[in-house]
């Protein structure tokens, strides 16, 4: 007998190459929400619920889709967030689920949480005059579609950004322990659908509010999430100051001078480009690269001697930015002369004064502390500075003389050198009785014929060369 026509309804079971039945359900939809909209909201629910199920059941997703936005436009019409709340989570758990329809779920509640049209993970401001509920059910709504996407790689974008807006109203509570935690859940880097721009924007964020929760070690695992060569794109320079100030903070925090002056000289790099391209547009502003110099410059004078802090000392010195700002400019002339070094410098109250002294201090207390440690590293190096000069010169020295070139007691002087024999920096042999200090290492007699011996070598050879070029000359000169 030939099989009844059911094309208005249903497309075949396995017709056409489907796998499925697809029934289509999408004029009873437009009927039944039309008319839920004129019921109240449990009668409304109840009828979206059951035609919900029959859509999804009869594979028709479009309609599923239109049925599951309907149900949170009621439930939102009516302002009822707990009804809100519950009928996202039920529709969203429903047995085979359509992807499509749970998608659909998390983009129509989006715009009523965060700023959906501007950077996306901004949250709303609260409007209602009980701000406190107001903000309770936002952020349970907010909770909820976090839960909703966990897992779910086709909304693995729109989690990052509920993660970040959950993060921010923690935080705007006081919870900056909650806030650092819920981002760190989030691993954004192995994401494939967010830019690169927002990935490191999101990095950043974890970044700042490990600081505030002192987390400092999380906040350097963190900080090696963010690719140096990215930094470097174009259109990164904004975040790239903004990594390297965040980055500071820790290393500050670390009393590590050479990583310091790393940091501030990218920002000088970054800024001063920026600088550059504001004046090309007829606007000045200095202060930003200004600052970021004098930071390199003295941290680099705080930073322990070595062959990388004197080349980086070299290529700072020839910048000609370097000579708007005298103080530096005669600072690190000072460092890079083998001459000694007066204590305090001219410029010592200047230096010492800059913001970045203090900003690593976490109190008040911390911070005069912190004030203090660069205090006297700054003398430390002054002096070691003296000392490589000095052994530079002299081969030996009493050491009350050594003690008045260096402004110091013979007690402290001694203390000084131990500390440079002890790191390798210096060589040097204190005799206490005869009140001497050795700076050259005595050799052996083997090592002195030797080294007589390779210079008579090269001497020997230099008069062979010679005599042959004579020679080579004179034949020339005959022919």
């Amino acid at each position: 007998m030939p099989q009844a026509s059911t094309e208005a309804t249903s497309s075949g079971a396995a017709s056409g190459g489907q796998l499925e039945e697809r029934i289509d359900l999408s004029t009873e939809t437009t009927q039944k929400i039309a008319q839920a909209s004129s019921l109240p909201l449990a009668d409304a629910l109840a009828l979206l619920s059951a035609l919900e199920k029959r859509c999804r059941v009869g594979n028709d997703t479009p309609s599923l889709v239109k049925v599951c936005e309907a149900s949170l436009d009621v439930c939102h019409g009516a302002g009822d967030y707990e009804a809100l709340v519950s009928t996202l989570k039920t529709l969203s758990t429903r047995r085979s689920q359509k992807s499509k329809a749970i998608a659909a779920l998390v983009t129509k509640c989006l715009p009523w949480v965060v700023d959906a049209d501007g950077d996306g993970f901004t949250p709303l401001p609260t409007t209602s005059n009980n701000k406190e509920e107001a903000a309770t059910n936002q952020e349970t709504l907010v909770t909820e579609l976090r839960n909703i996407t966990d897992g779910k790689m086709y909304l693995e974008a729109e989690r990052a950004r509920l993660t970040r807006s959950l993060a921010i109203l923690k935080e705007s509570s006081g919870d900056i322990a909650t806030a650092a935690n819920v981002l760190q859940d989030v691993h954004v880097e192995t994401y494939g659908s967010i830019s690169k721009r927002e990935k490191i924007e999101f990095i950043l964020e974890q970044m700042r509010l490990t600081l505030l929760k002192r987390d400092y070690v999380r906040a350097y695992i963190v900080s090696n999430k963010v690719k140096r060569s990215m930094l470097d794109e174009e259109g990164m320079s904004e975040l790239k100051i903004k990594f390297y100030v965040l980055l500071s903070q820790y290393h500050s925090q670390q009393k590590d001078a050479l990583e310091l002056a790393r940091c501030f000289h990218a920002i000088y790099s970054t800024a001063s480009s920026t600088a550059a391209a504001a004046a090309a547009d007829g606007s000045d502003d200095n202060n930003k690269w200004k600052e970021s110099l004098t930071n390199t410059v003295v941290f680099l004078c705080l930073s322990e001697y070595s062959n990388e802090v004197k080349d980086m000392m070299e290529r700072i010195n020839l910048d000609p930015q370097l000579e708007k700002i005298v103080e530096c400019k005669e600072t690190i002339t000072s460092f890079l002369k083998n001459e000694i070094i007066h204590y305090p410098l001219p410029h010592q109250t200047m230096l010492e004064s800059i913001p970045a002294f203090v900003s690593g201090g976490e109190t008040d207390d911390a911070s005069l502390a912190l004030k203090e440690h660069w205090h006297t590293t700054f003398h430390t190096r002054i002096i070691q500075h003296n000392l490589r000069v000095v052994s530079r010169y002299y081969r030996q020295i009493h050491t009350s003389r050594l003690a008045t070139l260096l402004s110091l007691t013979t007690a402290e002087t001694e203390q000084h050198l131990s500390n440079m024999v002890s790191s390798g920096a210096l060589y040097a042999k204190i005799d206490r009785p005869k009140d001497i200090v050795r700076f050259a290492k005595k050799r052996c007699e083997e090592e002195v014929l030797s080294d007589w011996a390779g210079d008579i070598k090269e001497l020997l050879g230099l008069v062979e060369e010679t005599t042959y070029l004579i020679q080579k000359e004179n034949m020339v000169q005959s022919h």
